[in-house]
Order: C-alpha cells, then sequence, then structure tokens
C-alpha cells in the first residue's frame, strides 16, 4: 500500500514548504462530498499525528489516516502546468467514475 508523489509535486511542495517556513509535508485524505460521494482533501502538516501513515518521494513526506488509504492506495499525486492553468492531480487507480466537474469521485 502506498501514496507516492511524481518529482514534479515534490518539488512543489518542497518549495510551497520553504517559503512557509515550516512543515513536515502534506495530508492527503478523502471526505465525503460533492456529486459522487467522495472528495479529495489536501492540506500542509506541521504536526504529525499518532495515527498517521506516512510515505515518501523524493524527500517529501505524505500523510494520510487508515480509512482514507484504503480508498488512496496506489495514487499518484502529480502537479501540473497547462497553459495557464496549474495544479494537483490525483491519479488514482480506484476511481471508477467522476462527476462532471472533476471535484469528486465514486470507488
Amino acid at each position: 500500500m502506498a501514496i507516492t508523489l511524481s518529482e514534479s509535486a515534490a518539488r512543489h511542495v518542497s518549495n510551497f514548504i520553504a517559503k512557509r517556513g515550516k512543515g513536515l509535508g502534506v495530508r492527503l485524505a478523502v471526505k465525503t462530498s460533492g456529486c459522487s460521494g467522495m472528495a479529495y482533501k489536501l492540506e500542509f502538516v506541521d504536526v504529525n499525528n499518532d495515527e498517521d501513515i506516512a510515505f515518501e518521494s523524493f524527500g517529501v513526506k505524505v500523510f494520510t489516516d487508515a480509512k482514507s488509504l484504503a480508498y488512496l492506495d496506489g495514487t499518484e499525486l502529480d502537479y501540473t502546468k497547462e497553459g495557464l492553468n496549474e495544479g494537483f492531480k490525483f491519479n488514482n487507480p480506484n476511481v471508477k467514475n467522476e462527476c462532471g466537474c472533476g471535484e469528486s469521485f465514486n470507488v
């Protein structure tokens, strides 16, 4: 079981943590939301929780909880720039379908 970052995503997170001046990595979780049932939740981690499960890619840690890992196992978090648009992209092999706006998914 694992969650990974692409090199581009790891570089972006590292740069952002450096600008913030603090941070252990990022937390990726899922929450019930949206028209397809689940949505990703991404936030910076300043304090490690006892129940956290941590993975590391390109020197950057990704934290999650056991419940979310069941839906996120095998996910790669990528950071892309396409024209004027840039942001994180979730490459999750567990997704069966997504809503039209791309904000939520179903497994």
